[in-house]
């Protein structure tokens, strides 16, 4: 594949994906709607690559997106656009559908007509791959974990956005043969991520010397993926992955909150002491949980090991280090991305 058709290139995933695939020689058209997560400034590096042709837009223009097809012609659409954030899925539902749900409703009609138009040999090479999520699959008890045949159980309007489409994704393939691929990840943390999410928040809260909150007993548990892990194991689906079969995505790190926080906390005692050496930890508090807050969240990517040969490069441990030094060393980035609509308050408290 040389050409990819990006949405979402500007977020947080998206994002990093670009830069990996622009620095592998691939050429990539990027369309982004560029709301609050979507950020230019990560994308800086590629300002004067030929291999990045950025487009403002959104994926539920069909005139846009269809000319983008028929003008750059790509081997590939990887679908990353999307709402993303539980907390404001909470407090405003009805933009997760519109993007999720009838945006990407959108892009597979676009996706389809261009399928159609390729020749023969176009038509086999062709892929579309939607990025989805573990929370499709709700929550777990203490054991087990999430596989691609566990039903869909979605908690949260967010996950039921994510849910809704991934089954169109699905009922594209199988009613008119459109060759997808879907991967469903667990939580991804690294550079450039949003900070409304778990680590950066936390990260900028404890930079600034403020209370770091913890939801509930903080005991819930997640499944950590290095973002560049994910990126590595969308590029490994895309090349190598059985048309119409879903991948799971995990980085083999489940940890409670709590102990993120705690990780986070005595990486900063180290990089960033507090005054009076003061520890971090000392500004956990523990807030009033998210409303239906999945407990436990555990990824079994067997599949996608067995089959493709990807698994994570990163533990929990090089990872959250390589993460808390990229947030020590482009705190330019986050102020710029601070620009006001969003001062680290919580969201998404009202049941």
């Amino acid at each position: 594949m040389k050409t990819l058709l990006v949405t979402g290139g500007a977020g947080f995933i998206g994002g990093n994906f670009v830069l990996q695939a622009v620095a592998d020689g691939l050429t990539v058209v990027n369309l982004d709607k560029l709301t609050y997560a979507g950020n230019l400034d990560t994308l800086k590096s590629l300002e004067r690559d030929g291999h990045h042709i950025f487009v403002h837009g959104d994926i539920g223009d069909r005139a846009l997106v269809s000319k983008l097809l028929v003008e750059h012609r790509p081997d590939a659409i990887v679908n990353f656009a999307a709402e993303s954030h539980v907390d404001r899925s909470i407090d405003g539902p009805a933009a997760f559908i519109e993007t999720n749900v009838v945006g990407t409703l959108s892009l597979l009609e676009c996706a389809r007509n261009y399928w159609k138009s390729l020749d023969c040999g176009g038509r086999d090479a062709f892929r579309l791959l939607h990025v989805s999520t573990d929370e499709v699959y709700g929550s777990l008890g203490a054991t087990g974990k999430f596989t691609e045949e566990t039903p869909y159980a979605p908690n949260s309007p967010y996950s039921a956005s994510k849910a809704a489409s991934d089954h169109l994704v699905r009922a594209f393939h199988h009613t008119y043969g459109l060759p997808v691929l879907t991967t469903n990840c667990s939580n991804n943390y690294g550079p450039y991520q949003f900070p409304e999410k778990l680590i950066p928040l936390t990260i900028a809260k404890a930079l600034a010397g403020e209370k770091l909150p913890v939801y509930g007993d903080g005991k819930n548990v997640r499944d950590w993926l290095y973002v560049l892990d994910h990126c590595a194991a969308i590029r490994r689906v895309l090349e190598a992955g059985r048309v119409g079969e879903t991948y799971n995505v995990g980085g083999n790190a489940e940890r409670e909150n709590i102990h993120v926080v705690r990780t986070i906390c005595k990486l900063l005692d180290e990089r960033a002491p507090l005054p009076e050496g003061r520890a971090h930890e000392t500004l956990i508090e523990f807030v009033k949980d998210r409303p239906g807050h999945d407990r436990r969240y555990a990824i079994d990517f067997s599949k996608l090991q067995r089959e493709l040969g990807w698994q994570p490069s990163e533990t929990f441990e090089s990872g959250i280090a390589r993460t808390v030094d990229w947030y020590l060393g482009n705190q330019d980035w986050v102020k710029r991305v601070l620009d006001g609509s969003y001062r680290l308050e919580r969201i998404g408290a009202a049941a």
